[in-house]
């Protein structure tokens, strides 16, 4: 058998996040998952370090680079869409199902119980769940400080929103990072050659 889910899965280079907004810098889904995958297992590593967790930090970077890959199909639909209303919220959630089952369906037989657990969300524990969205909202807001240091005010508000949920957040491992990662993430590589 023949499959073209890396086919598919290359193709995630030329999706574009954040179509609604103008950007300074264009960021695709491919280095976004990327991104979200790096900072996931950072996240679950400080939760099993700091906080007593013990999670499984490989498995839910792995998780993560497969986070958006039904935008494959779908394409990247903007949050404020997204969840605009519940009806669009719920039509969404069974357009990324349905492709979720089409993207393993892609998988000779004997692989897609192994991608199943990275790909369907039903499928995700719900302690990888909770990381890997808390590191595509830390993504975000990084992505969001990024536009504004290159004034783009067309960041604002989401900027405003994210700092807003990420404050609220209950995760011990999300205020670490936040606190001890973060706030290098603005600086020139000349600032950060001088604080080492």
């Amino acid at each position: 058998m023949k499959s073209s889910f890396y086919a598919y899965l290359s193709r995630l280079r030329w999706i574009k996040r954040w179509g609604l907004k103008r950007n300074a810098y264009e960021e695709n889904v491919m280095e976004h998952s990327w991104e979200v995958s790096v900072i996931a297992h950072t996240l679950a590593l400080i939760k099993n370090r700091y906080f007593e967790g013990k999670l499984d930090a490989n498995a839910i970077a792995t998780a993560a680079l497969y986070h958006d890959i039904t935008e494959v199909i779908t394409g990247d639909l903007p949050t404020p869409i997204k969840y605009h209303s519940s009806e669009i919220t719920k039509a969404y959630n069974q357009i990324e199902q349905q492709a979720e089952i089409e993207l393993i369906s892609l998988l000779p037989d004997k692989l897609q119980a192994d991608f199943k657990i990275l790909i369907q969300s039903k499928a995700l524990p719900e302690t990888h769940e909770l990381i890997i969205k808390a590191a595509d909202k830390i993504s975000a807001y990084l992505k969001c400080q990024a536009e504004l240091k290159a004034g783009n005010k067309e960041f604002e508000m989401a900027a405003v929103q994210l700092v807003e949920t990420l404050g609220k957040s209950k995760q011990e491992e999300v205020i670490f990072f936040m606190t001890h990662f973060v706030p290098s993430c603005g600086l020139t590589l000349d600032g950060l050659m001088e604080t080492n």
